[in-house]
């Protein structure tokens, strides 16, 4: 279970070990934190909000570390991909690609879906998977098995 004290700890924890990187990358999320918490007029955000704004974090940088790849530029790419690392921590477990594909078979046997139902069956398997499952593995798999 993510906290907002819990990224406050840590980052404490890495100031004072003088891990800049780790320092430089919780203070954006905690800053990201605080302005979504302003955008939403809450005093805290809830579990599922912390969880959605991390994966969104970490998709950003791992967009950013292929755009800096395709321009020849891997010490960026190799930040950025560190960054993701330190921010995938605070994410929960993530199902593997043979734990999806088992729940994805299960569904399109008890429902009988076919290519033209994809957008319903993606809406079923993300409520029974949860934030357990990484989207874009759960469409790939999906699509292979729906054609």
């Amino acid at each position: 279970m993510i906290s907002q004290q819990q990224i406050e700890q840590d980052l404490v924890v890495a100031m004072k070990a003088k891990d800049q990187l780790t320092v430089e990358t919780l203070r954006g999320l905690k800053t990201r934190v605080q302005n979504e918490k302003v955008a939403k007029m809450k005093d805290t955000l809830e579990e599922a909000d912390l969880v959605a704004l991390i994966r969104s974090e970490v998709k950003r940088r791992k967009e950013a570390a292929k755009t800096y790849q395709d321009g020849a530029r891997p010490e960026l790419a190799e930040k950025e991909m560190a960054e993701s690392a330190i921010l995938e921590k605070y994410l929960p477990q993530q199902m593997g690609e043979a734990q999806l594909t088992e729940l994805i078979e299960k569904a399109i046997a008890e429902n009988n879906f076919i290519a033209k139902d994809f957008g319903m069956a993606m809406g079923k398997l993300k409520a029974a998977a949860g934030p357990t499952a990484d989207g874009a593995m759960l469409a790939k798999i999906l699509k292979e098995k729906l054609k």
